[in-house]
């Protein structure tokens, strides 16, 4: 186990008045350090998903990208040691990754992770706890598109639809049109032969043009999806594709030093919680109002801003299950460009806002 010990500083000037007159004095904040920092990837960390374990939650694991040309999909335990006959190799920079529960194929349900291979503009499957493909060697996606960044994959989030428990994968890429369809959602359906299949449903989602959209996360119990538009803001749809394409919000759009990151979403219980985005170049995140406000469900204000010891972090997950002794109200991890993620346990992470 690694304890990571740099420290981000965060400084501010206040008067202190004595007896020789008032003067400046600097008051120092400390970055709050992760319980445990991950043995280290080979190339490049981006993006974690945290995968439950439904018989013992302490057997749970993380699963975060290594975004390279030789990249990789790898799985690490609640210690942060990587799990070698778990992790898949050979991946063309994957760069975002997230888990699904539930997708009934040939007969059994399975649970799966799910990442786009930049350089091959294929969808990626894996069944869990296994790791295993079933994918059929990849799902080529934003077919018809023209310019090979309009399919360079980068975001993933996946959709359950509590209605019928419809999956649905929710894919970004580099760059795409301003026109509101940089987004495009598929429905993934489990055939008799033991793969995947991916049906286009929907193309929606506003880009402003100036930078790229990564991070996309969603709210399955509200039913939501939340995409950074880099040095812009975090956009809100509706998940359910039948729901149509209108933008409920448009938030984040000061405060952040550049760009505005990976996207997390903390379930505090009665539909109400916490969204967490990532001011990258700050080293810190800022923590939004996740059901809005009585006049306004879509109307999501800043509560605080935490100083971590990430450093340019683009992916985060977040979850309130009881892991173990260690994470007993939940976990959030955060990649580091150190080829490194950071654990942290919710009390550190969120502080005086966190209610048990």
């Amino acid at each position: 186990m690694k304890h990571l010990t740099i420290k981000f500083v965060l400084a501010s000037a206040v008067l202190a008045v004595g007896c020789g007159g008032a003067k400046e004095k600097t008051v120092v904040a400390e970055a709050i350090k992760p319980v445990i920092v991950t043995e280290t990837t080979l190339h490049d960390t981006d993006d974690p998903a945290i995968w439950i374990n439904p018989s013992d939650p302490s057997k749970s694991m993380i699963i975060g990208t290594d975004k390279d040309v030789d990249g990789a999909l790898y799985a690490f335990d609640l210690e942060g040691k990587i799990i070698p006959e778990k992790t898949v190799k050979g991946l063309k920079r994957p760069n975002n990754v997230d888990i699904a529960y539930g997708l009934v194929v040939a007969g059994d349900t399975l649970d799966i992770a799910v990442t786009g291979e930049r350089f091959t503009h294929n969808m990626r499957i894996f069944s869990l706890p296994d790791m295993k493909p079933i994918d059929g060697g990849g799902i080529p996606v934003f077919e018809g598109e023209t310019g090979v960044e309009f399919r360079d994959l980068m975001g993933v989030a996946l959709y359950k639809r509590p209605s019928d428990g419809a999956i649905f994968a929710i894919m970004g890429r580099k760059t795409g049109p301003m026109d509101g369809s940089y987004l495009w959602q598929y429905l993934l359906e489990g055939t008799e032969d033991g793969t995947v299949q991916a049906t286009l449903v929907r193309k929606f989602g506003l880009f402003s043009g100036i930078k790229e959209i990564e991070a996309i996360a969603v709210d399955h119990e509200l039913g939501y999806v939340y995409y950074s538009d880099e040095t812009v803001g975090v956009r809100k749809y509706y998940a359910d594709p039948d729901k149509g394409n209108e933008e409920l919000a448009l938030f984040g759009t000061t405060g952040f030093t550049r760009d505005n990151e990976g996207i997390s979403i903390f379930d505090n219980g009665e539909g109400k919680g916490f969204i967490l985005v990532s001011d990258q170049q700050a080293n810190q995140f800022q923590v939004f109002q996740r059901e809005g406000t009585s006049e306004n469900p879509h109307q999501h204000n800043l509560l605080k801003v935490i100083k971590v010891s990430t450093n340019e972090s683009d992916g985060s997950e977040i979850s309130n299950v009881a892991f173990n002794a260690t994470f007993k109200n939940g976990i959030f991890v955060a990649m580091s460009d150190n080829r490194t993620f950071q654990y942290y346990s919710i009390e550190d992470i969120l502080g005086e806002l966190f209610q048990k």
